[in-house]
């Protein structure tokens, strides 16, 4: 095979013999050289090729880009191509543009066996710790900074705290209450198709208002704050970090703590109980609404079995949770929010793991709340 790109002052010859492939440059090439020089380039692909430049005159960076570039090419395919013949100010150019060119990093090869394995598990503890130990720090931050709120109520910002407060209250309401009617629904229609088997229809009434009064009910309303409002703070306190803002805060004389950390995990303590008693009172619609239509409950007697049948205390059990759901999904959120880097990357990863990270927080804290109360005997 033959094949030559004529040009101004140079050309490349391509030479098959073999199975080898020998490349020619020869003449004077330059940037005017380079569209046809590779388009011949990029039709080598298998067998050793060698580049000749010992004809060549002169070349400048752009040819020698496209001869390294193609040598590495070949190369990382498994086969052989080398570049023979220069001398001169050609050899000079040619180690220049090679030295200045990137070289991707070898990627060492990941570890297998019981070690490696072992030492995955040591990660995984190592990073769960240090993240409770900036769990602890904010949380310490918190507190501190809600004590010298109280004893200095100037200091308190109370538009922010209006503010979050509408914003993961108030506008969560139609979501919470949708949900929990929902829930409502659903279990009286599965409580009816089991009772109904034992002649008990009547205590779906009972079944209803325990699991949602005591469990269901602020659980699940927790579990959608963590999802809304964890990721909210930690996109606003990230952007501002990325931004740099939290830095000139500090410049300004203004507490972080104070401006971003203390109005939006008190606006989660003060909200939560509140949209704990709408998805209370949602979801014993729901079941009341269901128990009527597939059961013949009516609403007189589902109030009546649930007055009769259901004691406060049920009330009390799931409300009291709702402060400690709220410190955990606030402080989550806004330690992710600090933990976020200079990049978009960062502010993604962090909002994920504020999501996760509260939800499994909320499930585990209500897990140990369930073992404290039967302990107790309420």
């Amino acid at each position: 095979m033959d094949s030559t790109a004529p040009s101004r002052s140079g050309a490349l010859t391509l030479e098959t013999d073999a199975g080898e492939t020998r490349a020619t440059l020869s003449g004077a090439l330059g940037l005017h050289d380079l569209p046809g020089i590779e388009a011949q380039l990029s039709r080598l692909r298998g067998g050793p090729v060698t580049f000749d430049l010992s004809p060549a005159e002169r070349i400048d960076t752009s040819i020698a880009w496209a001869l390294v570039s193609t040598c590495r090419r070949i190369d990382a395919a498994g086969d052989r191509a080398r570049i023979a013949g220069a001398t001169g100010a050609v050899a000079q150019i040619l180690a220049t543009v090679e030295d200045g060119l990137p070289r991707p990093e070898e990627q060492a090869p990941e570890p297998r066996g019981f070690s490696a394995w072992l030492g995955r598990i040591g990660e995984a503890v190592s990073g769960t710790g240090s993240s409770l130990t900036e769990f602890a720090g904010v949380l310490g931050l918190f507190v501190v900074r809600l004590a010298q709120s109280v004893v200095h109520p100037r200091e308190v910002r109370f538009t922010a705290l209006v503010a979050h407060c509408q914003a993961v209250g108030l506008q969560a309401v139609p979501i919470v209450a949708l949900m929990s009617f929902l829930i409502g629904v659903v279990l009286a229609f599965q409580g009816s198709a089991q009772l109904r088997q034992f002649g008990a229809e009547v205590f779906v009434v009972d079944l209803i208002a325990i699991s949602i009064l005591r469990e269901l009910g602020i659980l699940l309303t927790a579990i959608i704050v963590a999802g809304r409002t964890a990721s909210a703070f930690t996109a606003a306190i990230g952007s501002m970090k990325m931004r740099e803002e939290i830095d000139a805060m500090r410049a300004l004389g203004i507490d972080p703590g104070h401006a971003l950390i203390v109005p939006r995990v008190l606006a989660l303590v003060l909200m939560l109980p509140i949209l704990g008693l709408i998805a209370n009172v949602a979801g014993l619609f729901g079941g009341a609404l269901m128990s009527w239509i597939e059961l013949g409950i009516s609403p007189a007697m589902f109030l009546t079995r649930l007055l009769e049948g259901t004691d406060v205390s049920h009330v009390f059990v799931g409300i009291v949770k709702a402060p400690v759901f709220a410190v955990l999904i606030g402080v989550i959120g806004c330690q992710a929010g600090l933990a976020v880097g200079n990049t978009a990357e960062s502010l993604g990863r962090q909002t994920s793991s504020a999501v996760v990270a509260a939800i499994f927080a909320v499930i585990l804290a209500d897990a140990l709340f369930s073992i404290f109360f039967q302990q107790v005997g309420i």
